[in-house]
């Protein structure tokens, strides 16, 4: 009887203590998911502070941009990309980047970072069909359909589209026939697709990323020919517009008489006035029983018969323009617009483009139209003198940032307009949905930084 006493408490002590340990496992195991569970928490929270760093930083970056084209010495000029930071800048813990474009950009798979000149691009509202033919991936048909789409008529332009085509969409919706009020409003006319808007360039950062040079293995669908294929976004616009308030108009003698006195004195500015009121106005005007009217500053300067140095001296005081409005919308840079878009004006064409974009390479002194009359000769400048220009006004900050330890990367596109004088954002777009944008070196040093901390 004792011994079975005996072993029966033995049993109920081996039993308590499986129990026990049952429960000790239980809590464990409950501490060790509430501990991984508060891990994910603290990493989630971190990477919100980080979101929040990186969105205070493109808020930082874009008043510095905004600065930046605020205290230009000379309106009308591109910002001097080595006169401000534009890349890994710090805001506290956060960092930003300006992603940018520019002939020196010669790794093709990193990003070029500064300021996005919106005049060296093709303006949707003003450009010739046969302008936006000339484009990249364009046909006739799509060229059409966007002059349909801007046109105050319903008249179908041949090939184009008018409302009968969109109401048959599903689901259907009219054309707009007004001007573009951004580029993204292409998604809309009839013919547009991704593929064209976009081309090889999914994040719209200029390089070519590894999902962009691996053929059909992710998107978007490449070529994995080691080129980068940008779609017709990348070349055109809705915001280029050039001020001429404060800038003496050719076209009024005195002043113009006054600006050539000051620049040359009063023997040489007689000459130069004496040139101008003898010579024809082009395709820009004629005599009228007055002086001669210049359209563009191509015929005034052949006509001054200046030498390059004098224009270049006054170029920046100076505008040919019979538009009495205050400025001329879409002109096109030719001191930063790609070899794409200089294919598009007429006079350069696909004959001059590589030759204008390799003399600019060469050489920094480009002050005025006078040295494209150089590069390509006077009658191609002519031709080209209606629709170009050496001033921009309006500037893309595409800015990117991250938070500490590199997350929370955010990235906001902002178009600054400075042509009343003070900059203002005339656009703002979130572009972060498009993900990373500043390329593998960035990524590295960013991983480096990090494990340091």
């Amino acid at each position: 009887m004792k011994l079975f006493v005996s072993q029966s408490a033995s049993c109920q002590r081996g039993s308590a203590l499986i129990i026990v340990l049952w429960i000790c496992l239980g809590l464990v195991s409950i501490s060790l998911y509430f501990a991984q569970s508060m891990k994910y928490e603290i990493r989630a929270a971190d990477n919100r502070v980080s979101g929040l760093q990186a969105e205070q930083a493109i808020a930082g970056a874009a008043r510095y941009a905004s600065n930046i084209l605020a205290n230009l010495q000379t309106p009308g000029l591109i910002p001097d990309e080595n006169s401000y930071e534009r890349e890994d800048v710090p805001v506290g813990d956060a960092s930003f980047w300006f992603i940018g474009r520019s002939d020196q950009q010669t790794a093709l798979d990193e990003p070029w970072f500064g300021f996005v000149d919106e005049a060296s691009k093709l303006n949707l509202n003003t450009a010739t069909q046969a302008m936006l033919e000339a484009l990249p991936h364009m046909t006739p048909e799509l060229a059409a359909a966007i002059i349909d789409w801007r046109d105050a008529n319903s008249t179908i332009t041949d090939g184009g589209a008018e409302d009968e085509t969109y109401q048959r969409l599903n689901p259907p919706y009219r054309c707009k026939n007004a001007p573009f009020e951004s580029i993204d409003e292409l998604r809309l006319v009839n013919g547009m697709d991704t593929e064209i808007l976009y081309g090889d360039d999914a994040n719209m950062n200029g390089a070519l990323d590894p999902n962009e040079n691996d053929g059909d293995t992710s998107a978007p669908n490449d070529e994995r020919n080691g080129v980068l294929d940008p779609g017709i976004l990348e070349y055109l616009t809705v915001w280029s517009r050039e001020a001429t308030g404060s800038l003496t108009n050719v076209n009024t003698g005195t002043n113009l008489a006054t600006v050539l006195i000051e620049a040359f004195g009063s023997s040489r500015a007689s000459q130069i006035m004496a040139q101008l009121g003898g010579g024809g106005g082009g395709q820009g005007g004629g005599q009228g029983g007055g002086q001669t009217q210049y359209a563009n500053m191509v015929e005034f300067y052949l006509a001054s018969r200046m030498t390059r140095n004098e224009m270049d001296q006054v170029a920046e005081m100076l505008v040919a323009t019979t538009n009495t409005t205050g400025s001329v919308p879409g002109l096109v840079n030719i001191n930063t617009a790609s070899e794409a878009v200089l294919q598009c004006i007429p006079g350069i064409g696909t004959q001059y483009s590589s030759t204008v974009v390799a003399y600019r390479l060469g050489n920094t002194d480009l002050k005025s139209i006078a040295w494209l009359v150089e590069v390509i000769g006077s009658e191609a400048a002519r031709q080209a003198g209606p629709y170009i220009t050496t001033r921009s006004y309006q500037f893309t900050a595409d800015i990117a940032a991250v938070g500490h330890y590199g997350r929370g990367y955010q990235r906001a596109k902002f178009v600054f307009d400075t042509s009343d004088g003070e900059p203002r954002i005339a656009y703002r777009q979130d572009l972060t949905h498009l993900g990373w944008s500043l390329g593998k070196i960035a990524r590295e040093n960013l991983q480096v930084a990090g494990n340091l901390r």
